[in-house]
């Protein structure tokens, strides 16, 4: 995989004061965070922390009320989703999105041929992207009846097959079994050693001590820790919130 080049000097991807409110409610507040080339950022918090507003104020799908969004220094808050995948985000929402009746490799033919269309070059054949997520022998199996691990994997595959700078998963593992779950941190794992910067939302925290390079947590709507992962995640405080503890 070639991912795009990125000034290492400058952040792939940076929130900076990024707040979201839904009517009187205050979802997201002040939130900065700056993600760098390389590495494979975990977003954590107990549920109601604001994680997958976040997401989605990342992606498109939500405006901001108030803050910043920029990838590769260039500001993103009026683009649209599929405007920044032009731009060299590629995204995995937590449910699968494809089409039961279609094979793996013609999701994968439809996802080179988006590729070709924007203009951006080459990337892996079918053949390797089998290969590289373990669907060799689905290759001719429709993809509906593919196993929920599987359909994961088929998806991030496509994801990836877009070459992008930044791969953005939300809650990559969720209903995997233990062993899928180990499977797909190896996966990501690999894809950053080809190159790929990652964003990943998640809350199992064996697969975020697997996969993670650096944290933030939210908490509250607000980031309550953020750096190394082992730092991170060897905090009380951190355990607290998971158990219900902090406030």
């Amino acid at each position: 995989m070639n991912s795009l080049a990125t000034d290492v000097a400058q952040p792939v991807l940076e929130a900076r004061g990024l707040s979201k409110r839904f009517g009187g409610a205050q979802v997201i507040n002040g939130v900065d965070m700056a993600i760098n080339q390389g590495e494979v950022r975990c977003v954590i918090g107990p549920n109601g922390a604001g994680k997958s507003t976040f997401f989605k104020l990342l992606t498109g799908e939500h405006s901001p009320s108030a803050g910043e969004i920029y990838f590769l220094g260039q500001r993103l808050n009026a683009l649209k989703p599929f405007q920044r995948i032009r731009r060299g985000m590629s995204i995995k929402f937590q449910i699968p999105g494809i089409f039961p009746e279609l094979t793996v490799a013609q999701h994968l033919q439809l996802s080179l041929s988006h590729l070709r269309t924007a203009g951006r070059g080459a990337g892996d054949g079918i053949d390797i992207l089998l290969e590289k997520f373990r669907l060799t022998a689905e290759r001719r199996q429709r993809a509906g009846n593919l196993s929920h691990g599987k359909k994961q994997w088929l998806e991030i595959a496509m994801a990836v097959s877009l070459r992008p700078t930044l791969l953005m998963l939300d809650e990559p593992v969720a209903g995997l079994s233990i062993e899928e779950t180990q499977l797909t941190g190896e996966l990501i794992k690999q894809m950053q050693r080809d190159g790929l910067t990652l964003m990943v939302v998640e809350h199992d925290m064996t697969f975020v001590r697997q996969i993670a390079t650096r944290v933030t947590v939210l908490h509250g709507g607000r980031v309550f820790a953020d750096g190394e992962a082992a730092q991170v995640l060897a905090r009380e405080d951190v355990a607290d919130i998971y158990l219900g503890k902090a406030s």
